[in-house]
């Protein structure tokens, strides 16, 4: 499989308590709690596969679920099971809305070649028309603990005919708050959009509802990838003050950056939809894999 090192830091034992040791915790607490310090290089990871040994999409729908299809089993490289629980979350699973009996969108675990040349796992995914807001993403569901960080790393693949329809718009990752529905919450999304000549670019957006921006970012310097693996790290520290980050990177180079509040009215994370597959270019078609959660960037 191909694999993001997902090593973590070794925890040091304790040092005996000497005045130096105690000068250098006070500064270390300072430089962190410093609005304009630079995120912590050391982070924990909660979460990783790349869909290998004993994943698999269960056919079966369960009694109350119907429109979700759940990811189960044990990655027999990470030793993750599926599904995805961070955060106290539950229930979470591949969401089809609007699919048309799995006509419009559908989901699959493909054998294909990886970033390094290597065979690997991957989750596919392809809409093929749009019935009004036909999506398929992944889904983690009914977070408890949605007012802590998060830092969430996958590799995708995107098809090259879909990014350059003309003022096309499509989205593979974004959370919503709760309130958000009602117009009292918060969702955090990342677009790719191609202008009138089909030029494609980044664009990043808070938001109280799709008409309504509270800020946006676009970035048409970085060219965005097409036919060819790369690696998307999300980060947010959730704040409803100007402490807060929400972070894009792509390939390790920053495409958007915002400081200020990631949430409306105090409300935490509801539910993080990873591998969005979603917008008015179609058909278009993806590939996921090697998904890494943690709780703050890895250095």
């Amino acid at each position: 499989m191909s694999r993001i090192n997902a090593t973590d830091a070794e925890s040091s034992g304790q040092e005996k308590f000497l005045p130096a040791a105690a000068l250098m915790t006070a500064f270390l607490l300072f430089v962190s709690c410093h609005k304009d310090a630079p995120i912590a290089p050391s982070s924990r990871l909660l979460f990783a596969s790349g869909f290998e040994g004993g994943v698999y999409i269960d056919k079966k729908a369960e009694e109350g679920w119907e429109d979700y299809r759940f990811i189960r089993g044990t990655d027999s490289i990470t030793g993750f099971t599926w599904p995805i629980t961070v955060l106290g979350a539950s229930h979470s699973g591949l969401h089809y809305i609007d699919d048309d009996g799995h006509r419009a969108v559908f989901a699959e675990l493909r054998r294909v070649t990886g970033y390094d040349g290597k065979p690997t796992t991957a989750l596919y995914q392809q809409e093929n028309y749009d019935l009004g807001v036909t999506q398929c993403p992944y889904e983690i569901l009914n977070i408890r603990e949605g007012k802590r960080d998060l830092c969430i790393r996958f590799r995708i693949r995107l098809d090259s005919t879909s990014l350059h329809q003309p003022d096309m718009w499509r989205t593979y990752f974004e959370w919503k708050s709760r309130g958000y529905a009602e117009g009292a919450g918060f969702r955090l999304i990342a677009f790719i959009y191609a202008d009138g000549d089909g030029v494609p670019y980044w664009h990043f957006q808070g938001d109280r509802d799709p008409q309504h921006p509270l800020w946006e970012i676009d970035n048409r310097e970085i060219p965005v990838p097409e036919e060819r693996w790369f690696l998307n790290e999300f980060f947010w520290h959730w704040s409803p003050g100007d402490d807060g980050i929400a972070l894009w990177k792509v390939d390790g180079i920053t495409v958007a950056e915002h400081h200020g509040p990631t949430t409306r009215n105090e409300q935490p994370v509801d539910f993080i939809m990873l591998g969005q597959i979603y917008g008015d270019a179609n058909p278009k078609h993806q590939w996921i894999d090697d998904i890494e959660i943690r709780d703050t960037l890895p250095e």
